[in-house]
């Protein structure tokens, strides 16, 4: 992709975030979507492309009256927008559509309206772990995290203070799910779910969605909204079986997807002014920072609890909360993207004072996907 040649110029999440009783999920994606036109001055008729996960495009697009010329329902979990972003921007890049839309929407704690898949037996985790207990994301992930604290001596206070860091930042956000202050006692001291989480440890469960609206960067200098161009872009993905990592103290998938971005966004890790890494569970940040280059194997427990990456630290890390504060519906990667988008406009509640380039990356389905998208303000 030519870097900067194309530019997100609309970007918003759900009027409500957390507890949305009334609309359904197909409701929370209309809902995003209309905020996000409405913000850079655009209707449903100027739209061509739509990408949306974790529901079928063709009911979005009815739904919304849309006649696309393009369309993505790639969905490979949490991570899947990171890769929407990506594939959008080739597509604008090459004349298949002008403007896209991507959309999420969750009813993940009320459950209205949700589009309930099958999980067929066939299915590699059906078959190879489930009867063995590997079943849910805490008794997916603990397996992991395990071998990690054996090899490199991670500590449950080290994996505590992610949380207690991320709220820090939730505490900044007026619209973060939880902003009181914990403690890493509160952390060792909230219910054991699956060892070594904890249930502060462990994301949340809510309501919302969020839209963003692309388009080639010389469409976007007509537009209202300042826009943010997509600078550098990665995927990949390794396995679906936690089982069958290639090393369960670092992702692949991790390494090749940051690999990828930072090599066609042409920057350092010296140029990155904010970071936010999926945090569905406190040991996400750590392999982040790893995988990506920021820090060396087995040192990225350190340097979140001693306080490098908390506000007035010299790597500003999750910024919004994460989705152990601010906002988990189930696929997080939308509202790591928004909190990207409002960084690089200057408008974050916990804005990074001259903040230029932002890293969004995250992960899908236990490790079994990444997708890494480098946004900048700067059109040079």
């Amino acid at each position: 992709m030519k870097r900067n040649s194309v530019a997100i110029v609309g970007a918003a999440e759900t009027t409500d975030l957390g507890k949305i009783p009334n609309l359904s999920q197909i409701g929370l994606h209309a809902d995003a979507a209309l905020n996000a036109l409405a913000e850079c001055g655009l209707t449903i008729k100027d739209i061509d492309g739509v990408a949306t996960a974790g529901h079928d495009v063709t009911e979005v697009v009815h739904y919304l009256g849309i006649t696309p010329k393009w369309v993505d329902n790639t969905s490979v979990g949490g991570c899947s927008f990171m890769l929407h972003v990506r594939h959008a921007a080739a597509a604008i890049n090459s004349g298949l559509c002008e403007t896209v839309l991507i959309t999420h929407g969750e009813s993940g704690r009320n459950r209205i309206g949700q589009l309930n898949r099958a999980i067929f037996p066939s299915l590699f985790q059906t078959q190879f772990e489930q009867p063995y207990g590997v079943t849910f994301p805490p008794t997916r992930f603990t397996i992991p995290v395990m071998r990690y604290m054996k090899e490199y001596g991670l500590t449950e206070e080290q994996l505590a203070s992610v949380a207690v860091v991320q709220r820090e930042w939730a505490a900044k956000q007026s619209r973060a799910s939880f902003r009181d202050p914990i403690t890493v006692d509160d952390v060792l001291s909230s219910k054991m779910i699956c060892y070594p989480f904890r249930l502060l440890m462990c994301c949340l469960v809510t309501d919302g969605g969020g839209a963003l609206i692309m388009t080639s960067a010389e469409r976007a200098k007509d537009f209202p909204t300042k826009p943010v161009y997509v600078r550098g872009t990665g995927e990949s993905a390794e396995t679906p079986l936690i089982s069958q990592m290639e090393d369960f103290t670092s992702s692949r998938a991790f390494r090749v997807s940051g690999k990828s971005a930072f090599e066609e966004a042409g920057i350092s890790h010296s140029d990155v002014d904010h970071l936010m890494i999926y945090d569905a569970f406190a040991h996400l940040p750590i392999y982040g920072l790893e995988d990506l280059g920021f820090v060396k194997p087995g040192e990225g427990g350190a340097f979140i609890a001693d306080g490098n990456t908390r506000p007035g630290g010299q790597l500003p890390l999750n910024t919004n909360g994460g989705g152990l504060s601010y906002m988990h519906s189930g696929m997080y990667g939308m509202y790591a993207l928004q909190e990207g988008m409002r960084q690089m406009r200057g408008v974050s509640d916990a804005q990074v004072e001259g903040a230029e380039i932002s890293v969004v990356h995250g992960v899908g389905s236990m490790f079994g996907a990444a997708g890494t998208i480098v946004l900048t303000n700067n059109p040079g």
